[in-house]
């Protein structure tokens, strides 16, 4: 058995004892812990099976961004959580194990039945993908053989924060969301604040650049960007756009607007609907890339604000 084969094995183990804790244990706050170091191992496990981009999302959204909606619940539930009275007797324990494991056991039947050539459509995939001139094949099935779905799924995060939004008193409508935060202008907090963004800003556009030819792309770009500009507002360095803000709404719009254009062009001028033209297939993914990485940035870092608050 070689080193490889132990290490992946070991690291099972670990993400499924991982799991059963993060599941068992009582406490809020340890279960939000386990479930962020669960997001990094499963990361870890996407790069171990060569699924690097879906690894980047993982780590990204799982154990960061994912993690600290998490905390956060978890610190505005430490004191209700302490003073709750009741708890599951153990026949509605029995009741929600019983239902997990027939769900886990359907599932697994389900995979065991699927035939041992699946259809797929990857060997039509592979011989198209030079007509985008895209080097990366996931920003290749993303963007040009699955758009239709990766702009639906940006417009359902916009859909998300106006849900967020929603949830505003009338009072508060238009104004900031959540809490004005406030730390320790010479701490820790504010010297990462000042010292990461430069650097996480690179990071993020490098990330969007090159999702052409190799693991990377908007989604992943923006999650870094948002989780810098997160840090920045935790830190007090700065604070949230009230929601009555054209630039901030006009951003919010401008990755899935452009996206429905470009499709409407391939509709009239095309073949079909988000059908490229090949001879501006690259430019015209690039130029919706750097549109969605601003909005990918704003909507999920606004998702993790909150509703509007306060208007000051």
């Amino acid at each position: 058995m070689s080193i490889a084969t132990v290490f992946e094995i070991a690291l099972a183990a670990v993400v499924l004892g991982l799991a059963i804790w993060t599941i068992a244990v009582p406490e809020t706050y340890s279960a939000t812990v386990g479930f962020v170091a669960y997001g990094l191992l499963v990361a870890l496990i996407w790069v171990r099976l060569d699924a690097v981009d879906v690894a980047l999302t993982e780590a990204a959204i799982g154990g960061g961004l994912g993690g600290v909606v998490l905390l956060g619940a978890a610190a505005r539930l430490g004191d209700a959580e302490a003073t709750a009275a009741e708890r599951p007797d153990r026949s509605t324990r029995l009741i929600a194990a019983i239902l997990s494991a027939s769900i886990a056991a359907a599932l697994a039947f389900a995979i065991l039945i699927l035939p041992d050539y699946a259809p797929t459509l990857a060997p039509a995939v592979v011989a198209n993908a030079g007509a985008t001139g895209m080097a990366n094949p996931v920003t290749n099935v993303l963007m040009a053989f699955r758009g239709l779905d990766t702009m639906l799924e940006k417009v359902v995060l916009l859909l998300a924060v106006v849900g967020v939004w929603s949830l505003a008193s009338d009072r508060a409508w238009g104004g900031r969301p959540g809490p004005r935060h406030e730390a320790d202008p010479n701490g820790v907090l504010a010297f990462l604040a000042r010292l990461l963004p430069p650097a996480g800003i690179v990071v993020g556009i490098y990330m969007l650049w090159t999702g052409a030819d190799h693991p990377g792309g908007a989604f992943q770009g923006g999650a870094v960007l948002a989780s810098m500009w997160l840090l920045v507002i935790m830190a007090g360095l700065a604070d949230t756009p009230p929601v009555s803000s054209r630039w901030l709404r006009f951003i919010l719009v401008a990755g899935p607007c452009l996206f429905l254009v470009v499709g409407l062009g391939g509709l009239c001028f095309g073949a079909a609907f988000l059908a490229y033209p090949v001879a501006f297939a690259k430019p015209l993914i690039l130029g919706i890339e750097v549109a969605m990485i601003l909005t990918i940035a704003a909507t999920l870092a606004l998702l993790l604000a909150g509703a509007p608050e306060r208007n000051t």
